[in-house]
């Protein structure tokens, strides 16, 4: 009995020895990146239940922040949208399947989707816009008819415009034209994303960003979350985060409402892992609407896409063995949010730099490698 306790204590004293290192080792890699010379900023948050994991990062080389300070999620705000629409699903107000002149109005689906001198904008359903399989433009990246400047590129040159839903959308309509016809391709779009927020405040009666706090912040106590330039959290009143485009700081910009249903959240990482841990656990959409929310299509080498969701299969991303996964969303601001299943660990966080989306997905997949590498 004595050699079987005290082979117990060598045991847990591996254990915690080889989690240290774990630790030290996900810790260094993570502020070597932060040593990059456009970046300012970052905060990284990895947490798993079950390996004892709890590791949380906030660093910047111009401000003093902490773990608890909000940031500019960008496109992880897609994944909250989605599940707006699954809640109203759960609720018997549409169906994924639902035509989206059912809820918006002609002013905006008119000519919405014109290809080929042909109009496919009544063919446009919910999936085809949570999917980026409705062949619509991006306002903010894609290149206009006349050469003018896109959304993004006047986000600078007119800091002080606050743009309404409205005006990107038929942005879009004017400037922009269509790629393929519905359900024939794959997309990627905020054009989109603000149709379906549209949608969720005609059906709901209620603003996105009061919807989000009734039926996800409140429920889950998500006290650090809102929507930029159109509300403010429940309690932390600690600054945004200020996040960057190469040199030029974007944060305080008016001009960012134009990213709002597909971009506008604002959050902290234990807000965003506690979003994703009870989407996961089926307590924000039923199971039924989740599952059905990860039908998976092509995107790009190594990631899928679902319903506001994204899945990366890591060993096609980096040319590596493994089986590893991730599922949840990434956005343009290097900012992060995923579970991986296979370690059941979930990464959250940011590098506050447009510049940094590549870097900050490398980051992810090896932190994940440092987790899950045979001791």
């Amino acid at each position: 009995m004595k050699h079987l306790f005290l082979g117990l204590i060598f045991l847990v004293g591996l254990s915690a020895i080889a989690q240290q290192t774990t630790e030290t080792t996900i810790i260094h890699r993570f502020k070597t990146e932060l040593e990059k010379e456009n970046i300012k900023s970052g905060i990284l948050h990895v947490y798993s239940e079950s390996r004892g994991i709890n590791i949380q990062i906030a660093e910047s080389k111009e401000d003093s922040i902490s773990i608890d300070h909000p940031f500019y999620t960008a496109s992880i705000t897609k994944l909250f949208t989605a599940t707006a629409i699954g809640i109203l699903k759960d609720q018997n107000k549409l169906n994924f399947e639902d035509k989206i002149a059912q809820y918006l109005p002609d002013s905006l689906v008119n000519n919405l989707h014109v290809l080929d001198g042909k109009d496919y904008s009544k063919d446009l359903t919910i999936a085809h816009l949570l999917q980026h399989t409705s062949g619509l433009p991006d306002y903010f990246t894609d290149e206009t008819k006349d050469g003018s400047p896109n959304i993004i590129n006047q986000l600078l040159m007119n800091p002080n415009k606050f743009w309404s839903a409205e005006e990107l959308i038929q942005f879009s309509k004017k400037y922009m034209t269509p790629h393929f016809v519905p359900g024939e391709g794959y997309h990627y779009t905020d054009t989109e994303y603000v149709l379906l927020a549209l949608i969720i405040e005609n059906v709901s009666d209620l603003a996105l960003d009061e919807f989000f706090k009734q039926y996800i912040f409140q429920p889950l106590k998500m006290n650090s979350s809102y929507v930029n330039l159109k509300s403010s959290s429940i309690e932390n009143k600690l600054p945004i985060v200020k996040f960057y485009a190469s040199q030029y700081e974007l944060s305080s910009l008016k001009s960012l409402s134009a990213d709002w249903g597909g971009g506008g959240l604002v959050s902290t990482t234990q807000d965003l892992i506690t979003f994703l841990k009870a989407f996961n656990n089926d307590a924000i959409v039923k199971k039924d609407t989740r599952l059905a929310m990860q039908n998976w299509v092509y995107e790009t080498k190594g990631m899928e896409y679902g319903f506001g969701i994204r899945k990366v299969s890591v060993d096609e991303l980096t040319d590596t063995e493994s089986d590893l996964e991730l599922i949840g969303h990434s956005g343009a601001t290097a900012s992060f949010l995923w579970y991986c299943p296979q370690s059941d660990t979930y990464i959250c966080g940011t590098l506050n730099q447009l510049e940094a989306s590549k870097s900050a997905m490398i980051l992810v997949c090896d932190i994940l490698k440092s987790i899950t590498k045979k001791q």
